[in-house]
C-alpha cells in the first residue's frame, strides 16, 4: 500500500476511493473497503483510502477528549491488510471544515486527488453543514466528471457495527466481542517503566506499561488474559487495568503486567498486549496474603485460556 500524506499532493492516476477516519478498521470497515477494491478492479482504477491523521474532533473540539480504537501506525498496518492500493492521509483543518460538500467533491477529490469514482458510506456525511445527502452527492459528482456509489450496509448479523459499538464493547471489558467486531484482538502497545515492586513482594512480578499514545482507549479496569509480544517473542500474560484499591493507590490508574515463566530485566523495551479475555474485575482485598491467594488463582485461570 503506498501512503500520500498532505494536502497539497497530486495524484497522476485517476482513483476509485473512499473517505472517512477509519478507526480501528473494523468489520464494517473492511467490507466497505472491499467493496472499494471490486469497484475499482472492474473500472480499471486503482483503489485508495482516504483519511485523516488526526480525528476531526480534536481539530474541532481540542479539549474534548477522544478515545481511539487504533493509533496512526496501527490504523495504516490495518488498512494494509484490507488490499487497498493507496492511502491518502489529508490534514484535517478548520478551513477544510468549512468547505460544502460541493467544494470538498469538486476542489479535493477531484481536482487535487484525481478522484474518478467516489464510494459513500451508506451512513457518512460531510462538508460544513451536513445537509447534503446521496442525491446532492451525486449531483455534485457529475457536474465534476465523478462517479459517487453508495455503498451497501453491512451488518454482520448485528445491528450497528461502528467504531462507537467498538468502544462500547471495550468499556464493559467484553474483549472477545471487540476481537469479533475488529477481526483480530485489541491491543496496546508502550514502554516498561519502573512500578511500586509490590507484585515482586508478591511473587507476581509485573511490568508496567506507559501507552505509547495518550488517546489510545483502554478496556474496562480489571484483569485479562492476554498474549504479551516483547523482543520479538509471545509471552503468555495475566494484565491488570486499575487503582490497586488494595494498596490505597488513590484515583491513579495503573496498566501492569505479569508475563507467565518470565523474569528478565526488560525496563525501557516497548511491549505490546493483545486482550484475549476478561478474567475478574477489580477488587480491594482485606491483606496482602488474601490478594496473593487470588493473583494465584487468577495466574491459573489465565495459563488455561491462553492454552
Amino acid at each position: 500500500m503506498k501512503v500520500f500524506k498532505g494536502t497539497d499532493l497530486g495524484i497522476n492516476q485517476e482513483i476509485a476511493a473512499t473517505i472517512g477516519f477509519f478507526d480501528g478498521v473494523h468489520l464494517g470497515h473492511r467490507f466497505l473497503i472491499a467493496e472499494l477494491n471490486k469497484i475499482a478492479k472492474d473500472r480499471g482504477l486503482s483503489s485508495a483510502i482516504i483519511t485523516f491523521e488526526r480525528h476531526p474532533r480534536s481539530i474541532l473540539r481540542p479539549a474534548e477528549h477522544i478515545n481511539l480504537l487504533s493509533t496512526p501506525e496501527e490504523k495504516l498496518e490495518q488498512l494494509a491488510s484490507t488490499g487497498v492500493e493507496n492511502c491518502i492521509i489529508m490534514d484535517f483543518t478548520p478551513e477544510l471544515s468549512r468547505l460544502s460538500a460541493k467544494e470538498f467533491i469538486s476542489s479535493i477529490l477531484r481536482q487535487k486527488f484525481n478522484v474518478r469514482t467516489l464510494i459513500i458510506g451508506y451512513d457518512h456525511r460531510f462538508g460544513h453543514d451536513r445537509t447534503d445527502g446521496f442525491e446532492q452527492y451525486v449531483e455534485y459528482g457529475n457536474a465534476c466528471g465523478m462517479e459517487i456509489i453508495e455503498a451497501e450496509a453491512f451488518d454482520g448479523g448485528k445491528a450497528n457495527i461502528s467504531s462507537s459499538e467498538v468502544r462500547r464493547t471495550l468499556s464493559k471489558g467484553d474483549v472477545e466481542e471487540t476481537a469479533k467486531l475488529l477481526s483480530s484482538p485489541y491491543s496496546i502497545t508502550g514502554r516498561i517503566v519502573s512500578g511500586y515492586k509490590v507484585g515482586r513482594e508478591l511473587g507476581f512480578p509485573t511490568a508496567n506499561i506507559e501507552v505509547k499514545n495518550p488517546y489510545k482507549m483502554l478496556p474496562a479496569i480489571g484483569v485479562y488474559a492476554v498474549w504479551v509480544y516483547l523482543k520479538g517473542e509471545r509471552h503468555k500474560g495475566m494484565l491488570y487495568i486499575g487503582n490497586r484499591p488494595t494498596l490505597d493507590n488513590g484515583k491513579e490508574v495503573t496498566i501492569e503486567v505479569n508475563i507467565l515463566d518470565f523474569n528478565d530485566d526488560i525496563y525501557n523495551n516497548e511491549i505490546t498486549v493483545a486482550f484475549i479475555s476478561y478474567v475478574r474485575g477489580d477488587s480491594k482485598f482485606n491483606s496482602l496474603d488474601e490478594l496473593k491467594q487470588q493473583l494465584a488463582k487468577d495466574r491459573e485461570t489465565v495459563a488455561g485460556l491462553l492454552k
